[in-house]
C-alpha cells in the first residue's frame, strides 16, 4: 500500500501543468492553444519567450526529481536493485503525470523535462551527459524538437555501452531503451516537420558572426 501510495504522489506531482498554470494566470492564455499544441518548455519557449520557458523547464525538472526522491518515503528498506525499481516507478508515474496530468484534463507536455529531472535524480553524471548532448545538437541547428530527440537516443547509448559497469539493473537498460523509442514516437509531427524544413527554430543560444 505504501508504494501505490507513493506512485500516486509522484503522478499527482507530475500532473502539476506548469505551463498551462503560467501561460494562463501570467500571460492570459493556453499555451495548448497556440504553436504545437503542446503543454512543456519548448513550446513555452516558442510561444511565451525565454523568460516563461527557463521557468516552465525547471519546474518541470523537480518534479521529476522530487518523484524519484520520493523512494526515501518507503516504509521498507530498499536497496540496490530494489531502490532502482521504485526509482524508475516513481519517476515514470511523474512522467504520465506530466503528458496525462489530471489538474489540466489530461492534455500535458511531452515530458522531455521531467524524464531529464528522473534521471538527474538518479544517475547525475548520465544527465549532465545527455544535456552536453543536447546543447551541442542546440548549437549546430538551434532545434529544440531535434536537441531533445539526440539527447534521448544517447541516453541508452550511454547505459549500454559508456557507464554499463554503473547500470547493471536490467529495468533501468529497458527503462532507458522505451525513453528513446517513446520520445521519437511523441515527436512524430516534429520529425515531419524537420523533413519537410517547417520546424520552428528556438534560438536560445547566439553564436557570434
Amino acid at each position: 500500500m505504501n508504494i501505490i501510495f507513493l506512485l500516486t504522489l509522484a503522478y499527482l506531482l507530475g500532473s502539476i501543468p506548469t505551463a498551462v498554470w503560467v501561460s494562463k494566470r501570467v500571460y492570459g492564455l493556453d499555451i495548448r492553444d497556440h504553436g504545437s499544441g503542446n503543454a512543456g518548455a519548448t513550446n513555452t519557449f516558442r510561444v511565451l519567450g525565454k523568460k516563461a520557458g527557463i521557468w516552465v523547464m525547471i519546474v518541470d525538472m523537480l518534479k521529476g526529481f522530487a518523484a524519484v526522491k520520493l523512494c526515501y518515503l518507503s516504509a521498507h528498506p530498499i536497496h540496490s536493485e530494489a531502490m532502482v525499481n521504485l526509482q524508475v516507478g516513481l519517476g515514470l508515474a511523474a512522467v504520465v503525470g506530466h503528458i496525462f496530468p489530471i489538474w489540466a484534463g489530461f492534455r500535458g507536455g511531452k515530458g522531455i523535462a521531467t524524464l531529464f529531472g528522473m534521471i538527474l535524480a538518479i544517475q547525475y553524471y548520465v544527465a549532465f551527459s545527455l544535456v552536453g548532448v543536447f546543447l551541442a545538437m542546440l548549437f549546430l541547428t538551434n532545434y529544440v524538437s531535434l536537441s531533445s530527440i539526440a539527447a534521448s537516443v544517447a541516453f541508452p547509448v550511454l547505459i549500454l555501452f559508456i557507464f554499463k559497469d554503473k547500470a547493471p539493473e536490467i529495468s533501468y537498460k529497458l527503462f532507458a531503451i522505451a525513453t528513446a523509442c517513446m520520445v521519437v514516437l511523441t515527436h512524430h509531427k516534429n520529425i515531419s516537420r524537420l523533413l519537410a524544413g517547417n520546424e520552428s527554430k528556438v534560438k536560445l543560444i547566439k553564436r557570434n558572426k
